[in-house]
């Protein structure tokens, strides 16, 4: 039962990281701190063995390092780079995390496609901050609304999750 709310906060969290990196461009410090803390107790409550979750650990380690790095080079925002590697400790050294860096980056192209032909057509002036920040060309891509689908379709797999799907 714990297990499977563990998996309802991350679930929660990815979806108001979209709502957030929408609207303000910005993935609260809160929210990657719920992804993270709730791996961790899901985890503890499903048994794993301290060597699995040591795994995860270092996965999410190494991709904190890689996308911080990004980070200081101006290709990606802090809180994308941090979301990805809170990801990264629930989808560990599997197959899941590599589904889940595969949906993203096709998300992403798709976002950034989707808003570099916006941009062309139209101009930041709509009165509407979180519109006038998407359509202004000097301002970034909003990625949390690529990895947050992506992190929700993988995260669909967990055996908790098909658990709660079949019910409904």
């Amino acid at each position: 039962m714990l297990a499977t709310i563990c998996c309802l906060i991350f679930a929660g969290a990815l979806l108001l990281a979209v709502l957030t990196d929408l609207a303000s461009m910005t993935i609260p410090n809160r929210l990657v701190g719920a992804v993270a803390l709730s791996f961790f107790v899901y985890a503890l409550s499903a048994g794993w063995p301290w060597a699995s979750v040591g795994w995860h650990l270092a996965t999410g380690a190494a991709i904190l390092c890689l996308t911080f790095a990004a980070f200081a080079c101006g290709w990606m925002g802090g809180g994308d780079a941090k979301l990805i590697a809170a990801s990264a400790l629930w989808f560990g050294p599997s197959a899941a995390f590599w589904d889940y860096l595969f949906l993203a980056s096709l998300f992403g192209g798709v976002l950034t496609l989707a808003i570099l032909m916006l941009r062309a057509c139209l101009r930041p002036t709509t009165g509407n901050a979180s519109i006038d920040r998407l359509l202004d060309a000097g301002s970034g891509v909003p990625y949390g609304v690529a990895l947050g689908p992506a992190g929700l379709l993988v995260l669909a797999r967990f055996p908790e999750m098909q658990s709660l799907l079949a019910l409904m």
